[in-house]
């Protein structure tokens, strides 16, 4: 027996909003360009420039990923 489509379409993705998913996932199951908190550091937190640069730079990772 062969399988067919249910009749489900999906929407045409692009690279961009794949590597956007996947960027979103891996800073939020692995905490990503975060500072580390458990002990003490003595090094001040990430300021919110340096979380973002990090976040941008794991977004251009996974553009290069798929193929940019």
């Amino acid at each position: 027996m062969s399988e067919t489509p249910t009749g489900c379409v999906f929407p045409a993705r692009s690279k961009d909003e794949i590597a956007l998913d996947l960027m979103k996932f891996v800073a939020l199951t692995t905490g990503y360009g975060k500072a580390t908190t458990a002990g003490y550091t003595g090094k001040p937190t990430r300021t919110p420039d340096e979380y973002a640069e990090a976040l941008l730079e794991l977004y251009q990772r996974c553009r290069a990923l798929l193929g940019d």
